[in-house]
């Protein structure tokens, strides 16, 4: 499929992204990313599956996504464009609606994580002013939730720059407070003595087996480890990424895990594991720590905005991701080509800004009034769902890849390390990793998708019937320019 002179000189005309990431703001982006708003959301309901070993799912869901980060790392120095998971699925397989298909799932997970963000922030800023209980599925947070994503949308705007230097800011509050959930668990165990036996012991409301219930726990707190796959995303905004993007992305996600597992074990130590488990489908229960365990200070006041600061990161920067993922799409005529539009003087992908933001309003408003569940646990585990499924794709195609000597890149996963996590993610993305009760999740999927392939059908029509040209990817490499 070729481009008319005339498509050619619009794109050679319409304004481009530009680098501005280097390795620091990387890595405070793959940080920031990872740290908000998981840990924040699931661990209530991770102790309520594991007891007091909390930190276990967390340890299982990163060596998960380590794994699948060995396969991005090979594909992102071998392909280094911005299309991520999309660009490595038409590579290996070469059918343009597969591609479409993945890229389109990414673009969702993006918006189900900045969804539940949104949800966690304004559950929490209501807590901080004393509003209410924090309740996620409140018409009240309802209505702060929906207020956030267009103040996101804003910042959107405004560029990548601006956007990432503010996540800098953002990442070292949300490392704050965890830090202090972290100190305030050793602060306990050294006035009041450590039982360690409690971080092995295994409580399950449920009578399930420790693996199934281990396996329900990790498929939960998978949630929590997302984010590094957002940066390949980001790619064509980054600074010699063949060289930056290996070293950046594991430190990235090493950092997340041991402060998840520290944070774990603080509140296995400052909470009964009764009282943890009373956590679940809620949101709260690191405040609660900070309450419980230095309940004469103010600190416990303060927490909650500490807490609406980190989880805004995460909205932020799946927004980012999402936004820029449809601009590619659009650009490559698999999606209207209104979606690609770019404002001039601030050289962001407005419409693609637009179109997200409309679409997580939707969802926000569809799921609380909907849920049968918790709407975080309904929307962090379709985030986890969508995921999986990618993660379980691009590990095929880093070993079907392996097969192109056109282009060798800086990095090459061990071949075993592919395989064993395409099979890991697709075990965790079954219905036998889920309660039924989430399996709404499932529904959210399939509902968001379908918007993604009616769009298609309709770009496909006007192709056929306004431009005489077959609908697929003319330069899967620059699909987000």
């Amino acid at each position: 499929m070729t481009t008319t002179p005339t498509e050619r000189v619009e794109e050679q005309h319409e304004p481009q992204l530009v680098r501005v990431l280097g390795p620091r703001l990387l890595l405070l982006f793959i940080v920031g990313d990872i740290l908000g708003a998981g840990i924040y959301a699931v661990t209530g309901d991770i102790a309520g599956e594991v007891g007091g070993l909390a930190w276990l799912p967390f340890l299982v869901a990163f060596t998960v996504a380590t794994l699948t980060a060995f396969a991005y790392l090979e594909l992102v120095t071998k392909y280094p464009q911005a299309a991520g998971a999309a660009l490595y699925a038409h590579k290996a397989f070469g059918i343009h609606f597969v591609t479409f298909l993945v890229a389109f799932t990414v673009v969702c997970s993006g918006i189900t994580s900045a969804s539940t963000s949104s949800n966690l922030l304004a559950a929490n800023l209501l807590v901080g002013f004393g509003v209410q209980d924090g309740e996620p599925g409140s018409t009240l947070t309802l209505v702060v939730a929906l207020s956030f994503m267009v103040l996101l949308a804003a910042l959107n705007l405004r560029g990548v720059g601006e956007s990432v230097r503010f996540n800098v800011v953002l990442t070292a509050v949300e490392l704050t407070a965890l830090l202090i959930v972290v100190l305030i668990g050793f602060w306990v165990m050294t006035q009041e003595g450590a039982d360690l036996g409690r971080i092995v012991v295994f409580e399950n409301a449920s009578d399930r087996s420790m693996f199934a219930a281990t396996t329900v726990a990790t498929a939960i707190a998978f949630f929590a480890m997302v984010g590094f796959e957002d940066s390949v995303n980001m790619v064509e905004e980054t600074k010699d990424p063949e060289r930056i993007f290996p070293r950046t992305m594991l430190t990235g996600l090493g950092i997340a895990v041991v402060l998840y597992m520290l944070v774990a074990v603080s509140v296995v130590m400052v909470l009964p594991i009764g009282e943890i488990q009373g956590f679940e489908g809620e949101t709260g229960i690191l405040i609660e720590v900070v309450r419980a365990g230095l309940p004469g200070l103010p600190v416990g006041d303060v927490f909650p905005f500490l807490t609406v600061f980190a989880v805004a990161n995460t909205a932020l920067i799946n927004m980012l991701m999402a936004s820029r993922l449809v601009y590619g799409l659009a650009r490559q005529d698999v999606l209207p080509r209104a979606l690609g539009r770019v404002l001039p003087g601030r050289r962001t992908p407005w419409t693609a800004i637009a179109f997200t933001t409309l679409l997580a309003l939707g969802l926000l408003t569809w799921v609380t009034l909907n849920a049968e569940s918790s709407v975080v646990g309904a929307l962090s585990g379709t985030t986890g769902l969508l995921l999986l499924i990618v993660f379980a794709i691009v590990n095929v195609a880093c070993l079907v890849l392996r097969r192109d000597t056109s282009t060798r890149g800086t990095f090459r996963a061990p071949t075993a390390l592919p395989a064993v996590a395409a099979v890991l993610c697709l075990f965790l993305a079954g219905p036998w990793a889920r309660d039924p009760e989430d399996w709404i999740q499932y529904r959210i999927a399939v509902v968001l998708l379908g918007i993604g392939v009616v769009l298609w059908a309709l770009t496909w029509l006007a192709n056929r019937g306004l431009r005489a040209q077959r609908t697929g990817f003319r330069e899967p490499d620059q699909m987000a320019e």
